[in-house]
């Protein structure tokens, strides 16, 4: 199991969403497809077909617990999470 597929897991769970690395989520997002435009502090992710943005900010090195939230519901409603 790959870095990601993992990564999408520890999401998926919901058990660590304090845990989650800024950075990694990022890139997760981009291997998922959505494209990134930064503004500032804000991490902005959108996808054709999505119709919800995704805004992140940095809380040190972690991303924000809500905003790892919103990343699950998306990855689930839209079933990003592979198989």
């Amino acid at each position: 199991m790959g870095k990601y597929e993992k990564l999408i897991l520890q999401i998926l769970s919901g058990t660590s969403d304090a845990n989650i690395k800024f950075e990694d989520l990022c890139n997760l997002l981009k291997k998922l497809g959505f494209e990134m435009r930064v503004r500032g502090s804000h991490h902005i992710f959108r996808k054709e077909g999505i119709v919800e943005k995704i805004n992140l900010q940095q809380d040190g090195n972690k991303a924000k617990p809500y905003q790892v939230k919103q990343v699950r519901n998306i990855i689930v409603k839209y079933k990003l999470g592979g198989k």
